[in-house]
Formats: structure tokens, sequence, C-alpha cells
């Protein structure tokens, strides 16, 4: 469709051709305003949910060894490993919560089982965990990056290929500060993602695989290349990891040490030493957020993605750490390449010398998309369970209220971030006293979480989809061994790090105390202030909770047009669609999309959903403008994980017509209609297509067909198939060919060819395409369809004062 610049009225409706029953108005003079419970969420196979997990789980590969060693010794690896053994059975507590729960998230889990006290203590001791997650990720990478710089100046000066002016005393070559460079380097990537999520970043499970992919590749290659190494080098295994062996720094020792016997005390020093390992499956609490977008049978694919995660977190971090003692020198390992150890055996591998570099250049890379991406992780996961604590009222609306322009949760952004920025800038780029601190927050969410789950054994009588193993029965009560030992070592550990680890002790629980405060003072102003908005609500709204989204829920009929709105103060969506509409024969429902954060549970209960001033002003606004137009309009608050997804499906379930949309502050209004076709693709039979209108802000539109459609097909293309029937009706048998069969059997030509050899018609498509072999009227410009990937403007409709929609 041809964009018309000087008039917006060209841009109308599919007038309804269907008998439109009228429902039956409601007597009450408050406007209806239905909420839905049910989550609107994009789903995802297992592999791109254990993807998007081993973003955030393989980063601790690249930092656990080596941290681990400083603490315990050359020990370490066994330990690496049976932290990685025994996150099976933390995995698997996660599994149960999830199975269990998929009414109301993880913060829903200990607040069930322990009440809202140690509801808020656990979500502290996990914001420390996810806000320590950017930091440690960002100071890791650096550190790698640093680390090749460095090693490249020393070769190109070996070589000679450096001046003398750029040599340092004794011609050596210069060298940058690992721990300040490596700061630096986190401050400017934890800007550049803080940037992107205050606009808007576009969550992707195809990034996260991808980049797993890319990571696998490497992955085979260390472990293969390292393997041969150590069989080539006759390299010998670890010491055994019994207390004898084991050797704790100072530091490691915490409050302890000037106590001589601890670090040769049995079980007591095992505890330790596997307390300052326990950092190597941080990331397990990511399993249960991307739990609820896993695609049916939910259950099954969940189990398939955790067996898949422990495999590959297993061998990666475990096999890694273990060569990385086998096959570097003591010193260059204890004393160069501590902060970035597969660095490090990328250089002690066997083989020529410009392999190695080249190896060693493709770890940092995988390792700067890894571990940056962590950082991104950890601001989105931060985010998500801060907007989790606000829906329940915990928080205050100021932290809720979305960004004037890009309506993100910028304030919890800005929050989750200076808390980011403050870590590095305080710790001075040290990757242990990082690594020392994170292990706090790390322990203590898996520790309140194992002992909710413990208590809702016995609070929560209903049937669960799975329970951790083994379970015994005495009479008529069921004793969960397997949960009761998850949670004791997980208890024991904690204890004993509380003691050993005075960095994480002293840093941890002020930051959770601190947030504790914050949380306990802002849910008590809020009380008063909610049921103050909630009593406003009904007096203006009839309220309406509905599982999920239908027709008859709303009360309204086929092919209704379905308006967003998130913005107040300039509704010219709204407006634009009710100049065009006659609602006596059409239907307009105005939606709010609550976008849940990442975590966020896939049902909300009604007593969950609190409505923020922003939600009041914006239904209000909205009845407002219907009024001064004088037509009727239904209002519609559905929670979202994806906003696209969102109105794709809500459409659906509606069998709208129409959805109609203010132009975006980060997106064309061609990427709008991409977006919005390729979630339409990803919904499932039967799926009904509707036209999606953009209105811009000075009263223009643009119009796209969302789904499969009839191309606008150009006048040469028009007459082209008319010549070739008019040549074909010379034949006596083909007297009754229509202009369709051309159509039809130049498609399925085209299919056969693309199915025999897909490159040649892909080349010769391509070709026909940009090299000027088709008309010029056609080679003018690109279509819409082109453009957008899955959405074409829509046939421009004729004028009229008030044209039906």
């Amino acid at each position: 469709m041809d964009r018309n610049p000087g008039s917006s009225s060209n841009y109308v409706f599919i007038p309804q051709t269907m008998p439109v029953d009228r429902p039956l108005a409601n007597p009450s003079n408050r406007v209806r305003l239905v909420v839905a419970s049910s989550v609107m969420l994009t789903f995802i196979s297992f592999w791109r949910a254990a993807a998007i997990v081993l973003n955030d789980l393989g980063s601790s590969a690249f930092y656990a060894g080596g941290i681990a060693e400083q603490a315990v010794g050359k020990a370490a690896p066994w330990f690496i490993l049976g932290v990685m053994l025994f996150s099976f059975a933390v995995r698997a507590v996660y599994v149960e919560s999830c199975s269990m729960f998929t009414r109301g998230g993880v913060y829903r889990v200990v607040k069930e089982a322990l009440g809202g006290t140690f509801a808020k203590l656990s979500v502290s001791a996990l914001m420390f965990d996810y806000i320590l997650t950017g930091p440690i990720s960002g100071v890791s990478a650096g550190q790698y990056i640093t680390g090749l710089l460095n090693e490249l100046m020393t070769v190109a000066a070996n070589h000679r290929w450096l001046p003398d002016a750029m040599l340092a005393a004794g011609h050596a070559a210069p060298q940058l500060p690992m721990n300040a460079t490596s700061a630096v380097f986190a401050i400017v990537v934890t800007l550049y993602y803080w940037w992107l999520n205050i606009k808007g970043i576009e969550e992707s499970s195809d990034k996260a695989l991808d980049v797993m992919k890319i990571t696998t590749v490497m992955v085979v290659i260390l472990l293969g290349w390292g393997c041969f190494s150590a069989l080539h080098n006759g390299a010998t295994l670890p010491p055994p990891p019994i207390p004898s062996n084991l050797h704790f720094s100072t530091d490691s020792l915490g409050f302890l040490k000037n106590i001589k016997f601890t670090a040769g005390f049995g079980l007591f020093g095992i505890l330790m030493a596997f307390g300052h390992s326990v950092l190597a499956m941080s990331g397990e609490e990511s399993l249960a957020q991307v739990n609820r977008e896993i695609e049916h049978p939910k259950l099954r694919n969940l189990k398939r993605a955790a067996i898949v995660i422990a495999i590959y977190s297993f061998i990666f971090t475990g096999m890694a750490s273990l060569l990385a003692v086998m096959l570097i020198p003591d010193y260059p390992r204890t004393h160069v390449y501590q902060d970035n150890l597969i660095a490090g055996l990328a250089m002690y591998m066997v083989g020529p010398e410009v392999l190695r570099i080249i190896f060693r250049v493709f770890v940092v890379i995988v390792g700067f998309l890894i571990l940056s991406g962590a950082i991104n992780t950890s601001i989105i996961g931060s985010t998500g369970v801060l907007m989790r604590v606000a829906e329940d009222g915990v928080l205050t609306d100021w932290f809720r209220r979305p960004h004037p322009k890009f309506g993100t949760s910028y304030r919890i952004v800005n929050l989750v971030a200076g808390f980011q920025l403050f870590t590095i800038i305080v710790t001075r780029g040290n990757v242990i006293t990082l690594g020392e601190a994170y292990a706090f927050g790390v322990i203590w969410s898996f520790t309140f979480n194992s002992l909710a789950m413990l208590v809702l054994r016995w609070k929560y009588k209903g049937e669960r989809g799975w329970k951790v193993p083994p379970n015994i029965h005495i009479g008529k009560h069921e004793v969960p061994i397997g949960l009761i030992s998850v949670f004791m070592v997980l208890l024991s550990i904690a204890i004993v790090n509380l003691f050993t680890k005075s960095v994480a002790t002293e840093s941890g629980i002020a930051f959770a105390a601190a947030f504790f405060v914050i949380f306990s003072i802002s849910e008590h102003r809020n009380k008063a202030k909610h049921a103050s908005t909630e009593r406003q609500m009904k007096e203006h709204f009839q309220l309406e909770h509905e599982d999920t989204i239908s027709r008859e829920a709303l009360q309204i009929n086929p092919g209704s047009v379905m308006v967003t709105m998130r913005d107040a103060v300039n509704p010219f969506a709204l407006k634009w669609a009710l100049s065009r509409t006659n609602t006596d024969e059409q239907d307009i429902v105005v939606l709010t999309a609550r976008m849940m954060g990442a975590g966020g549970p896939e049902f909300l209960e009604a007593s969950d959903q609190s409505f923020s001033e922003h939600e009041q002003m914006l239904f209000t606004k909205a009845v407002s403008v219907a009024e001064s137009f004088g037509k009727h309009i239904s209002l519609l608050v559905v929670p979202a994980g994806d906003v696209f997804a969102a109105l794709v499906q809500t459409a659906n379930s509606l069998e709208a017509s129409a959805v109609v949309s203010g132009l975006s502050s980060k997106l064309t209004a061609q990427e709008q209609a991409f977006h919005m076709g390729h979630a339409w693709e990803a919904l499932p039979e039967p799926k009904r297509q509707f036209t999606f209108y953009i209105v811009m802000p000075n009263g223009d539109a643009e119009a796209f067909n969302i789904g499969p459609h009839a191309p606008a097909l150009q006048t040469d293309d028009v007459q082209l198939v008319h010549r070739l029937w008019l040549n074909f009706r010379r034949e006596q048998d083909m007297q009754g060919l229509h202009h369709s069969d051309i159509v039809t059997y130049a498609l399925t030509r085209l299919a056969t060819e693309y199915a025999r050899d897909k490159q040649e018609t892909l080349k010769n498509l391509r070709r026909y395409a940009t090299d000027g072999s088709k008309p010029a009227s056609l080679t003018a410009a690109p279509s819409s369809e082109a453009r957008t990937g899955y959405a074409i403007r829509a046939p421009k409709p004729p004028n009229g004062p008030e044209d039906p929609l």
C-alpha cells in the first residue's frame, strides 16, 4: 500500500459484512475492565531453553577454576567437578519447583512456604547474586582481553616487530595493568547494556543458541586438543581432594584464619573447599526463569533441558579446570593466568605457537560473547526479580513507572546498573574479591529455595508433576530423603561460608540487609496506597478477572478492532481508530500490556494483580477520549512476556480484524510489522489474518497485512500473466485455462527446482532480484513485503467521511 502523506482519511479497515448481534449493555455505569490472568508468552524448544541457561551458567567456566585454586590449592579441580555433580541435585530441586508452581514464579515459592519475611530475605540474597554476576563477568572478560593484548605485545617484542619507542626498560614489551584495564572494560560494557535495557532490549533465544553453537566448537577443540596434549606430555592428575592436600590461603580462611586446626579438620575442611568452589554452578536459577516459556509438554522438555545443561556444564566447566592444572605449570597458572585459565590452557597445548595464539584469540572471542552476554542477563534477571516484587506490592509505583519515551522500567534498570558500576569501582576489577562476594548470593539463594520446597512437601498436599528422588513411605507419610539431603548440604556450605568468606559475609549481609529494609519500608507504604488505588479503580471500572481471553469474556463480536495504548498523554492511535469506526457495528478493544519481568509467573491470581497509578491514568484517559467521541470501548489488561506475542495471541483469541498501534520510539513501522509477522508465524493453528495499522504522531498511518495474503503485484506482472494466458489459450486443448493456473504452475515449478537444487535456485533468484534482470518498473523500489519479511502493506481502500472499520 502506498501511503498518502497528505491525508490520513485513506487508511480505514476492511468493512464487516457479517451480521451484528450486539450483546446486552451492562447495567452498571462503570466501564467494564477485563484483566487477564494467563500471561501471554512466546514458547521455545528445550534446546533453546538450555542455550539461554548455559549462556549464564557457562560464563562461570571462565573464572571459577582460578578463583577456587587461589582459595584451596592445586586440588581445586576435583571440587569443581564435585560441585558440577552436586548441581544435578540442585537442578532437580528447581525442576520440582517449576513443575509445581506454574502460577507463581520463584518469588512466590518462598513466600508460599515461609512467608513474606523469608521471601524478602531470599530475594535480597538472589539480588546480590544477580547484581554481582554482571561485574564478575565483565571483569573476567576484561581479563581475557587484556591478557591477550599483553601476550600479543610480548610476542611482537620477541620478534622485534615493535618500534623501540614502544618498548619498556630492558627492551621488554609494554603491558597493560590487568585489573584496572579489566575494570574499565567492564564499566564500558555495563554502560552499553544499561543503555540497551533502557531502550528495551529484545531477548532472543536465537542469539543464545548461536552463541552456544560457537562455544561448543571451542569446547570440542579445547577438550580434544587438551586431552591429546596431556597424553603427549604425560601430564599427571591434580592431587586427590583429601584434607591433607588442601592449602587454604589466608583470605580463604576468613574469620577462622587464627585457628590453626581448621584446614585439616576432616569434613570441615572438605566443606570449606566445596564452599569456595560453589560459584561454579552460578546461573542455575536461570532455569526457573526460562521454564514458563518452554513449549508443551512443558515438564518433559524442562527435564530434557536440565539434563542437557547438567552434562554440558559438567564437561565444560569441570574438564576445563582439570586440564588447566594438568597442562599449565604452577607458577604461570597461579601468577599469570589465574584469572583467565582457559586462555592459559590454549597457550600450553602441544603444537606450533601460531596455532596456539589463533586458538587463544578464538577463546577470547567466545569468552567475550558469553561473559559480556552474562552482564546483559544479570541486568535483565535483576530487573525481572524486582518487577516481580513490585507486582506483589513490595516496591512502590515509583519504581514501576515506565520510561516516557521507551516504556521500560528504567528506574529499576538504573538501580541495578548503578549497583553494578559501584561494585566494579569498589573492587577495582579484582576477580578474586568479586568471586568471594559472589558466592554469598549463590549459596543462600539455593538454600532458601530448597528450604521452601522442603516445607512445601508437608504444607502443600496437591499433585506434583515430579519429585526430587529418593522418597520413602512410612505409613501414610512420605519422607523426602533426596530433598532433605540437598537442603542439608546447601545449609552446611552456607553456614561454613559465613565463617570462611569474610568478604562475602560482610558485603552480602550488608547488601541483603539494605535491600530487606528497602523492601519492608516500601511494602508498608504501599499497602495504604494500593488500597486507595484499588478503591478508585472499583469506583470507576467494573473489574473482571478472566483466566483466558475470549470474545465471550469481553462480550464482543468477531471482527473487532484492537487498539494498543501505553501513553496517556498522546493517545493518537486511539483517537485515529475512534474517528474511523462506527462502534454500533464494530467493537473497539483498548489493550494495555502489563509486561512481566524475566522469571515471572505463567498465571496471576486476581489478588496478585495490583494496579499502578500509570495504569489507572491510561484507563481513565481511554474512557475520556471515547466519551469525547460519543463511542463505546472495551478495556483489556493482558500480562505479557513479549509485547508482539501478546498482541498477536490476543488478536487471534478475539478474532480481531485489525490491530492499531502507535509508532514505536525505537522501531520503524516496517520493523514493528516484521516483529508482528514473526510472532504471528509462531502461533499454533488455527490462526486468523488481520491488518496491522501503525499510526504516526501527525495522524498518518501505514497498514500491513499479517499472515498469508495475496502479494501486491505490479502492473507488469499482471500483464505478463495475461500475455502467457493468451498464448497458451491458442492451443485447442487449453481453452479451460485460467490465469490462476499459470501462477500455480509457476510456483509449483519454482518449488520443484528449489527442492532439487537449493543453491542454484537461490543464486538465480538472487540474481533476478538484484542484477536488474527484471523490468525497471519492478526494480524501482523493494516492496514492503521484502522489507518486513512477514508483512505487506494493505491495499488502499476508498475514502469516506467515517468508513466502518
